[in-house]
């Protein structure tokens, strides 16, 4: 089993910065990926990023430019810098974490900008 815990969120105003984190224990064994998902009221969760262990990482076309993924390996955790933050990015954020075996989830951090 994985445990996911993010922290981070809160309220802000547009053009402002947040950066959550995500802490992962647990049965850490072989990440395939990392990745963070936003879900907003009447929508379905989308992928905001993902960084692919030992590869490459990709971002929504709404993010690129603005929000920064990364991961400490010593801490078992993965952030998601934010920057110029906009109305659209209000969301609920979950952190995902793939393994060959397990996909596991966080339970979730509100992001809220305000006008």
């Amino acid at each position: 089993q994985v445990q996911l815990v993010e922290s981070g969120g809160g309220l802000v105003q547009i053009g402002g910065s947040l950066r959550l984190s995500c802490a992962a224990s647990g049965s850490i064994f072989r990440v395939k990926t990392m990745g963070w998902y936003r879900q907003a009221p009447g929508k379905q969760r989308e992928l905001v990023a993902m960084l692919v262990v030992g590869g490459s990482t990709n971002y929504a076309d709404s993010v690129k430019g603005r929000f920064t993924i990364s991961r400490d390996n010593a801490k078992n955790t993965a952030y998601l810098q934010m920057n110029s933050l906009k109305p659209e990015d209000t969301a609920v954020y979950y952190c995902n974490l793939r393994t060959f075996a397990l996909n596991s989830w966080g339970q979730g951090t509100q992001v809220t900008v305000s006008l």
